[in-house]
C-alpha cells in the first residue's frame, strides 16, 4: 500500500484547518484506492492528522482498520457508489458557503450569481439539496441521487461536498465554491458586472460543462 494519497489528504486536510476552511471538529475529507474508501475521522479536527489516524472502508461501509470514521460516512460511499470518476470528496462547513446555504430563498437552479468564469469551470452546475440531519441515511440518499450530475452539493444550513478525480480537483472545486460565495457576499449591494448568457455559452462549449 503506498501511503503517499494519505499523506497528502493529511496535509490537505491541515492546510484548510489552518487557512479556516474547517474548524473545530468539522469537515471530512476522504479518497478512494482501488477498493478502499480511506476517510478522516469522527471526533478529531482536521490539522494535526496523520495516515494512522484515517478510518479505512469498502463500499458497503464495512470497516477495515479499528478507527471509527466521520459520521458523514455514508454520503461518501453513496458518491463513490453512484459516481465511478470519483476519486475524492471534500466536505466543509466554510463560513461563505454555508451562509449562502443559510438564505431565505434564492434560486436553487443559480443560487450564486455568475461572476467569475472560473465559478463554471470548477463549480456548476450546483445542486442544492434540501435539509437533512448530518450522518442520516435520507442525507446519503440524497447525496447519492444528486452526484451523478453535480461535481458541487450545496446542503441547506450545512454546508458543501465536492468531488473530483483526483484529491487536488476536489480541494479547487471546494475553494471555488467558497471564494464565490465570499465575492457574493462582499458585492451584495453593489452594482456588479454579471457574465452574460453568451459568455456563460463559450465557456460550456470550451469547457464541457
Amino acid at each position: 500500500m503506498n501511503s503517499d494519497p494519505l499523506k497528502n489528504l493529511c496535509e490537505v486536510a491541515d492546510s484548510f484547518y489552518r487557512r479556516g476552511y474547517a474548524f473545530g471538529s468539522t469537515g471530512n475529507i476522504s479518497v478512494r484506492i482501488e477498493n478502499q474508501i480511506w476517510i478522516t475521522p469522527t471526533g478529531k479536527p482536521l490539522n494535526g492528522l496523520t495516515p494512522e489516524h484515517l478510518s479505512c472502508l469498502d463500499l458497503e461501509g464495512a470497516s477495515h482498520n479499528e478507527i471509527r470514521p466521520s459520521k458523514e460516512f455514508p454520503f461518501h460511499l453513496a458518491v463513490y457508489r453512484q459516481k465511478q470518476e470519483a476519486q475524492a470528496i471534500v466536505h466543509l462547513h466554510s463560513t461563505y458557503s454555508v451562509a449562502v446555504s443559510c438564505l431565505e430563498s434564492f434560486d436553487p437552479e443559480n443560487p450564486l450569481p455568475p461572476l467569475t468564469p472560473y465559478y463554471f469551470m470548477r463549480v456548476a452546475p450546483l445542486a442544492v439539496l434540501p435539509y437533512f440531519r448530518p450522518g442520516s441515511e435520507e442525507l446519503a440518499a440524497a447525496v447519492g441521487r444528486a452526484a451523478p450530475s453535480h461535481n458541487c452539493l450545496l446542503l441547506r444550513n450545512h454546508g458543501i461536498i465536492c468531488s473530483g478525480a483526483n484529491l487536488n480537483e476536489a480541494v479547487d472545486r471546494a475553494e471555488e465554491l467558497e471564494q464565490t460565495a465570499r465575492l457574493h457576499f462582499i458585492l451584495r449591494g453593489e452594482q456588479v458586472r454579471h457574465l452574460t448568457p453568451d459568455e456563460i455559452k463559450e465557456l460550456q462549449k470550451v469547457y464541457r460543462f
